[in-house]
């Protein structure tokens, strides 16, 4: 009979540790925030993006003065320490209205994109998933939605709603989901034929918890890029609505609106255009690198 102590023998400790894990075990997730912070572009743009929304919540609750305060009597002063970015030509405070304008251009932005996924990930992850007929006729009529110019679409509920932030967002809310549901729904046609999706059907489950258990939290990277790209759109949008004259009326005012109010006295006053202006160029770059770094992490490609 063998003895096993004549041909084995225990490991020493040191040899116990050459067989040690040399990288950390990380989450999916953990990843792509750890890829996310690698890329400076993108988290100068997340601190930026952080800071101009942190100041456009405060801002007007500690500021002295009303966003829609008139005094006649200082119309147009340039900066100072009474004001910052000077006033307008109703003498009201412009660092005011420009951090106002701020808070409503970005939850136009935030709001309409959230809507927009929504509407894009439901209507495309169920035209893919069943696919078919079904999915040939919801395609259809996602075209013929998007055939109609937003613009049309915008003045006309305008026209119905008047010149408010509603309006703006149901207006850009129309046909801004159509994209988003063509992205969903070419990436549910690709995995619900992986093996995971075939699985959860062998074992039972629902259709709806296969659809949203599985295959659109599998597509969340596509998902979280695009509605990322999303929301400096739709806030171009509005400010272009508004710098045009058919956006938020007053006494209300976006970043759009206060550029429209500029245009008037640029020649004499051009300061009064350059504070908005900047503000929603700082935004839509921040939101752009925001969305480049996301896609860069969370592409399976670009990892080592």
């Amino acid at each position: 009979m063998l003895n096993p102590d004549e041909y084995f023998e225990p490991l020493g400790e040191l040899e116990k540790g050459e067989e040690a894990v040399a990288v950390e075990s990380k989450s999916f997730w953990k990843d792509v925030w750890d890829r996310f912070c690698g890329n400076k572009k993108a988290l100068a743009g997340l601190v930026l993006l952080g800071i101009i929304v942190l100041i456009a919540i405060i801002g007007p609750i500690i500021s002295p003065y009303p966003y829609d305060g008139m005094d006649p009597s200082i119309s147009n002063q340039g900066s100072g320490l009474a004001h910052w970015f000077g006033t307008d030509q109703m003498g009201r405070d412009e660092f005011t209205r420009v951090l106002y304008g701020a808070r409503i251009s970005l939850m136009i932005g935030f709001v309409a994109t959230a809507v927009n996924v929504i509407i894009g990930v439901i209507y495309g992850g169920i035209a893919g998933y069943i696919g078919g007929k079904t999915d040939m006729v919801m395609m259809r009529i996602m075209d013929v939605i998007y055939s109609v110019p937003a613009m049309i679409y915008i003045i006309l509920i305008m026209l119905i709603l008047g010149s408010n932030v509603y309006a703006v967002m149901i207006g850009i809310c129309v046909n801004g989901w159509v994209n988003m549901a063509r992205i969903v729904r070419s990436e549910i046609i690709t995995l619900k034929e992986r093996e995971f999706s075939m699985a959860a059907f062998v074992l039972g489950a629902s259709k709806r918890r296969i659809l949203f258990r599985h295959l659109v939290i599998n597509a969340m990277g596509p998902i979280i890029v695009t509605a990322t790209l999303m929301v400096p759109q739709a806030i171009f949008n509005e400010a272009f609505l508004s710098f045009i004259g058919i956006g938020i009326s007053a006494p209300q005012a976006s970043l759009g609106t206060l550029a429209q109010d500029a245009k008037m006295l640029l020649a004499k006053y051009p300061m009064q255009m350059v504070y908005p202006v900047a503000v929603i160029c700082l935004v839509i770059f921040a939101l752009n690198f925001i969305g480049e770094g996301l896609e860069d992490a969370l592409n399976p490609k670009g990892r080592d």
